[in-house]
């Protein structure tokens, strides 16, 4: 299945100066970009071409792949002065680079590149900037076997604030952890069918148009994860993760598990 990456936002929470116009797919955590690793993710189950929808700092995404360098994160012998690879990481992916523009929407990037889906029935969609150890498999399975146009990953509320429950005298009669809620937020992680395009009008959102339309007419469906989820929405979370991936605490890299499946 095709995968849709929306990586043309300002990311302005990520930057840290003015000079500062690197896109924030584009964020490094260990020696790879953002972008790389949810990339990595969809690759390890199979699904190699991909779409970037380009629009901020779309010449760093560019660059990044026109002068990849696979000895980042590959073994390799060094003979003769001509290095010869162990394994390499996207030999065999596919990947269209796609200006959406720099003010556009999340839904009208997606209907920018259309036709660059050749009409396939279904297709994967992510923000490009969160991290999961979701079974995607399973994701596109349960979505395949209903009759619905979109399917979207919910996790539970990531606040780390309290909600307090107060009476009209002011006193407080409980105090819950947000986490702890009944609610459930937006994962970032999509499987649509081109039933979607139907519901997203020109200059539309994905979620509030695309998905709130769908969910009207019982269209849309969830698929509840409850385990590894890190959005990197600031600096600091950013910064979480890439202390994580220098101690080898990384769940989001199901490839490299053993024995787990596609190019583990």
């Amino acid at each position: 299945m095709k995968v849709v990456l929306f990586c043309g936002g300002y990311g302005m929470r990520m930057r840290s100066g003015a000079a500062d116009d690197v896109p924030k797919p584009m964020a490094m955590v260990g020696p790879r970009p953002l972008i790389w690793h949810v990339m990595r993710y969809y690759a390890h189950f199979g699904h190699t071409e991909f779409i970037l929808c380009l629009g901020y700092g779309a010449h760093h995404i560019k660059d990044f792949f026109l002068n990849y360098e696979e000895t980042t994160s590959n073994d390799f012998v060094l003979r003769g002065g001509k290095t010869e690879l162990l394994s390499t990481d996207i030999a065999d992916w596919t990947i269209t680079f796609a200006q959406t523009g720099i003010e556009s929407p999340i839904g009208e990037r997606l209907r920018r590149v259309r036709h660059h889906l050749d009409g396939d029935e279904m297709f994967l969609a992510n923000y490009a900037d969160v991290l999961t150890d979701a079974p995607l498999p399973e994701m596109i399975d349960r979505f395949a076997r209903r009759d619905a146009g979109a399917s979207m990953m919910v996790v539970p509320p990531q606040s780390s604030f309290h909600c307090v429950d107060l009476g009209e005298d002011g006193l407080v009669g409980g105090i819950t952890a947000v986490s702890e809620l009944p609610l459930w937020e937006n994962g970032g992680y999509f499987v649509l069918r081109q039933e979607v395009f139907d519901h997203i009008p020109e200059g539309g959102d994905l979620v509030a148009d695309g998905c709130a339309q769908l969910a009207k007419r019982g269209r849309l469906v969830a698929h509840r994860h409850r385990g590894f989820w890190k959005p990197t929405d600031t600096v600091k979370e950013r910064a979480a993760l890439d202390d994580a991936y220098a101690r080898g605490d990384r769940p989001w890299a199901v490839w490299e598990r053993d024995g787990a499946g596609v190019n583990a």
